[in-house]
């Protein structure tokens, strides 16, 4: 009985030593590119003007609102991401694994703009709060909110496809 053991603890040890491969290799994982779906339009208004309409994803499940736009290598100039939360309340964001710099505008329940965070830095895990409660986050490239004079007090309407 003890000579079976014996070869059976051989033959686990001599499984994981093979089982491990060679250690000094570099592996990497190749990780397919995510690629934008529409899954609506977001108009930018100034009063009752259209400053601009958005192409965007819609982020409004936990799972979504968690990986937001990470992993994501590019995004076109007319497209975002817009966050949907049931209510209004504080926010913070943050760019762990976002390696697009963004600038990233909270609204509250009535879709009016009432904070900003520009020019949000690729994989910085720094706390970006909203300062206000916010109910619906906007996520666009960098540069946008000055590019497209994006101001407090703005609104946005938008519709799911």
């Amino acid at each position: 009985m003890k000579k079976s053991s014996n070869y059976f603890l051989a033959f686990i040890i001599s499984g994981l030593l093979f089982s491990c491969g060679d250690e000094t290799k570099e592996s990497s994982i190749e990780v397919p590119e995510i690629e934008f779906k529409k899954e609506g339009e977001l108009y930018l208004l100034k009063m009752q003007d259209t400053i601009k309409k958005v192409d965007i994803e819609i982020a409004d499940t936990n799972y979504e609102r968690q990986t937001g736009l990470m992993y994501r290598k590019a995004m076109e100039e007319d497209q975002g991401m817009l966050f949907i939360y049931p209510n209004e309340a504080p926010r913070s964001f943050y760019m762990k694994n976002t390696y697009i710099a963004l600038d990233i505008i909270f609204y509250d329940k009535d879709s009016t703009a009432v904070s900003f965070q520009e020019n949000a830095k690729p994989l910085d895990e720094t706390s970006l709060p909203s300062g206000k409660p916010a109910q619906f986050i906007l996520e666009l490239n960098a540069g946008k909110v000055k590019e497209w004079n994006i101001e407090l007090g703005d609104k946005i309407d938008f519709k799911s496809l």
